[in-house]
């Protein structure tokens, strides 16, 4: 695939396969196949994990100037699940995640940076927690093809992310509980109607 397909990254390299284009298409997030995976270490005895999923979004991809490109994100914090009902309701009190705005978590794409024939550092603005912060997403491709039954184009990637609880103002019982925690993220987009 060409490079540029790669370097809307984050915008799930929502060309598929077809050809040149003008303008930005719009790709839109499937949320039945598209989610959020996290861990952190709890008192040097245990990983901790938990998912975020009912992703909303909206993709734009310029396939001929991925400068263009950009992405949209949010889901529901209390979306969120770890397994244990008591362990998910003290991660969103006050302690940790009981600021979140409008119960929204959010990522906006400001750029892009091709590494490789299918990765990229994706750069955007988090809002999480009532803190708005820049991170980066080490993204790779999947496929950005059509789709075997839905019959439209289709695209999906991984990412990898650290964040720090305290830069979220989520940093409480840190060091004991890490105050870093691990992301994987896996998203596929079909193009919009």
């Amino acid at each position: 695939m060409k490079r540029t397909l790669l370097a809307a990254g984050f915008a799930f390299a929502a060309a598929a396969a077809t050809s040149a284009v003008a303008a930005p298409e719009k790709y839109m997030l499937d949320a039945s196949h598209s989610q959020i995976v996290f861990n952190y270490n709890h008192l040097g005895f245990s990983t901790t994990w938990g998912m975020f999923s009912g992703f909303e979004g909206e993709i734009k991809f310029d396939q001929e100037d991925p400068t263009n490109s950009s992405v949209s994100v949010s889901m529901p914090a209390s979306s969120m699940f770890t397994g244990w009902e008591k362990r998910d309701a003290h991660l969103l009190s006050a302690d940790f995640l009981g600021k979140v705005e409008n119960g929204t978590v959010s990522f906006t794409s400001t750029g892009v940076e091709v590494t490789g024939d299918n990765t990229a550092l994706i750069t955007g603005d988090l809002s999480l927690n009532g803190v708005t912060k820049s991170v980066v997403l080490d993204a790779k491709l999947n496929a950005a093809q059509e789709h075997p039954m839905a019959k439209k184009p289709w695209a999906g990637f991984d990412a990898t992310t650290t964040l720090l609880r305290s830069d979220f103002d989520a940093g409480n019982f840190a060091p004991f509980v890490s105050d870093e925690v691990q992301i994987q993220i896996s998203v596929e987009a079909m193009k919009a109607e």
